[in-house]
Protein backbone atom coordinates (compact mmCIF):
# COMPACT_ATOMS: atom_id res chain seq x y z
CA UNK A 1 0.00 0.00 0.00
CA UNK A 2 2.96 2.41 0.50
CA UNK A 3 4.42 1.45 -2.18
CA UNK A 4 1.71 2.38 -4.21
CA UNK A 5 1.22 5.26 -2.61
CA UNK A 6 4.56 6.59 -3.46
CA UNK A 7 3.91 5.64 -6.92
CA UNK A 8 1.21 7.76 -7.43
CA UNK A 9 3.31 10.73 -5.53
CA UNK A 10 6.02 10.24 -7.91
CA UNK A 11 3.79 10.07 -10.83
CA UNK A 12 1.45 13.34 -9.80
CA UNK A 13 4.84 15.43 -9.06
CA UNK A 14 6.24 14.19 -12.86
CA UNK A 15 2.90 15.59 -14.31
CA UNK A 16 3.14 18.24 -12.59
CA UNK A 17 2.45 21.71 -14.08
CA UNK A 18 2.23 25.52 -12.86
CA UNK A 19 -1.45 25.62 -12.67
CA UNK A 20 -1.63 22.32 -11.17
CA UNK A 21 0.83 23.36 -8.60
CA UNK A 22 -1.04 26.25 -8.04
CA UNK A 23 -4.58 24.76 -7.12
CA UNK A 24 -2.35 22.14 -4.81
CA UNK A 25 -1.79 25.01 -3.21
CA UNK A 26 -5.16 26.40 -3.01
CA UNK A 27 -6.45 23.43 -1.98
CA UNK A 28 -4.10 22.81 0.74
CA UNK A 29 -5.25 26.41 1.84
CA UNK A 30 -9.19 26.50 1.60
CA UNK A 31 -8.93 22.48 3.04
CA UNK A 32 -7.55 24.14 6.15
CA UNK A 33 -9.55 27.22 6.05
CA UNK A 34 -12.48 24.89 5.87
CA UNK A 35 -11.84 23.41 8.71
CA UNK A 36 -10.89 25.06 10.92
CA UNK A 37 -14.39 27.33 10.16
CA UNK A 38 -16.26 24.23 11.02
CA UNK A 39 -14.99 23.61 14.54
CA UNK A 40 -14.36 27.21 14.95
CA UNK A 41 -18.16 27.90 14.46
CA UNK A 42 -18.96 24.78 16.91
CA UNK A 43 -16.60 25.89 19.61
CA UNK A 44 -17.27 29.67 19.87
CA UNK A 45 -20.73 30.86 19.42
CA UNK A 46 -19.50 34.35 19.47
CA UNK A 47 -18.06 34.16 16.19
CA UNK A 48 -21.71 34.77 14.55
CA UNK A 49 -22.36 32.68 11.28
CA UNK A 50 -20.42 29.95 9.23
CA UNK A 51 -19.45 32.69 6.66
CA UNK A 52 -17.95 34.50 9.23
CA UNK A 53 -16.10 31.99 10.46
CA UNK A 54 -15.16 31.05 7.40
CA UNK A 55 -13.61 34.20 6.39
CA UNK A 56 -12.37 34.55 10.09
CA UNK A 57 -10.18 30.92 9.13
CA UNK A 58 -9.25 32.21 5.54
CA UNK A 59 -7.90 35.36 6.71
CA UNK A 60 -6.22 33.60 9.60
CA UNK A 61 -4.67 30.91 7.68
CA UNK A 62 -3.33 33.17 4.61
CA UNK A 63 -2.01 34.94 7.74
CA UNK A 64 -3.46 38.19 6.60
CA UNK A 65 -5.69 38.68 9.67
CA UNK A 66 -7.98 42.16 9.34
CA UNK A 67 -9.39 41.35 13.39
CA UNK A 68 -12.77 41.89 12.02
CA UNK A 69 -13.75 38.93 13.16
CA UNK A 70 -11.81 36.81 15.96
CA UNK A 71 -12.54 34.28 18.39
CA UNK A 72 -13.53 34.84 21.70
CA UNK A 73 -13.65 31.79 23.63
CA UNK A 74 -10.89 29.75 25.01
CA UNK A 75 -11.32 26.64 22.66
CA UNK A 76 -11.86 29.28 19.63
CA UNK A 77 -8.68 30.66 20.60
CA UNK A 78 -7.01 27.35 20.51
CA UNK A 79 -8.47 26.67 17.14
CA UNK A 80 -6.99 29.76 16.02
CA UNK A 81 -3.87 29.11 17.48
CA UNK A 82 -3.85 25.66 15.62
CA UNK A 83 -4.50 27.22 12.28
CA UNK A 84 -1.91 29.98 12.46
CA UNK A 85 0.46 27.28 12.87
CA UNK A 86 -0.66 24.85 10.12
CA UNK A 87 -0.75 28.01 8.15
CA UNK A 88 2.69 29.24 8.43
CA UNK A 89 3.81 25.57 7.95
CA UNK A 90 1.20 23.59 5.92
CA UNK A 91 1.22 26.41 2.73
CA UNK A 92 5.04 26.53 2.81
CA UNK A 93 5.29 22.87 3.19
CA UNK A 94 3.40 22.58 0.14
CA UNK A 95 5.09 25.47 -1.67
CA UNK A 96 8.53 23.57 -1.13
CA UNK A 97 7.63 19.81 -2.20
CA UNK A 98 6.17 21.99 -5.34
CA UNK A 99 9.36 23.58 -6.29
CA UNK A 100 11.26 20.61 -5.34
CA UNK A 101 9.42 18.82 -8.23
CA UNK A 102 10.04 21.56 -10.40
CA UNK A 103 13.81 21.53 -9.52
CA UNK A 104 14.25 17.32 -10.11
CA UNK A 105 12.32 18.14 -13.73
CA UNK A 106 14.97 20.35 -14.53
CA UNK A 107 17.55 18.56 -12.91
CA UNK A 108 16.90 15.26 -14.98
CA UNK A 109 16.35 17.02 -18.39
CA UNK A 110 19.99 18.84 -17.95
CA UNK A 111 21.33 15.65 -16.78
CA UNK A 112 19.90 13.87 -19.83
CA UNK A 113 21.05 16.58 -22.18
CA UNK A 114 24.52 16.46 -20.40
CA UNK A 115 24.83 12.70 -20.94
CA UNK A 116 24.27 12.70 -24.55
CA UNK A 117 27.04 15.89 -25.01
CA UNK A 118 29.39 13.31 -23.33
CA UNK A 119 27.97 10.75 -25.73
CA UNK A 120 28.48 13.12 -28.49
CA UNK A 121 31.76 14.55 -27.74
CA UNK A 122 32.87 10.57 -26.91
CA UNK A 123 32.30 9.91 -30.28
CA UNK A 124 33.51 12.80 -31.95
CA UNK A 125 36.83 12.07 -29.77
CA UNK A 126 36.80 8.08 -31.41
CA UNK A 127 36.69 9.55 -34.54
CA UNK A 128 39.70 11.48 -33.60
CA UNK A 129 41.38 8.90 -32.41
CA UNK A 130 40.94 6.43 -35.44
CA UNK A 131 41.92 9.05 -37.69
CA UNK A 132 45.07 9.76 -36.03
CA UNK A 133 46.18 5.84 -35.90
CA UNK A 134 45.46 5.97 -39.32
CA UNK A 135 47.54 9.29 -40.59
CA UNK A 136 50.32 7.52 -38.14
CA UNK A 137 49.90 4.52 -39.69
CA UNK A 138 51.05 6.71 -43.12
CA UNK A 139 53.43 8.05 -41.72
CA UNK A 140 55.26 4.63 -40.61
CA UNK A 141 54.68 3.41 -43.79
CA UNK A 142 56.57 6.32 -45.52
CA UNK A 143 59.17 5.98 -43.00
CA UNK A 144 59.80 2.41 -43.63
CA UNK A 145 59.93 3.26 -47.92
CA UNK A 146 62.92 6.02 -47.00
CA UNK A 147 64.67 3.79 -45.22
Amino acid sequence: MRRRLEERIERGLQELTILRAIWMVAVVTMSLALVAAIFERLVDPGIGTFRNALWWAITTVTTTGYGDVVPTSTPGRIVGSLLMVAGVSAIPIAASLIVSAFVARVQAEQSERDRLAREEVSARLERIEQALAAASGVADERAGDDA
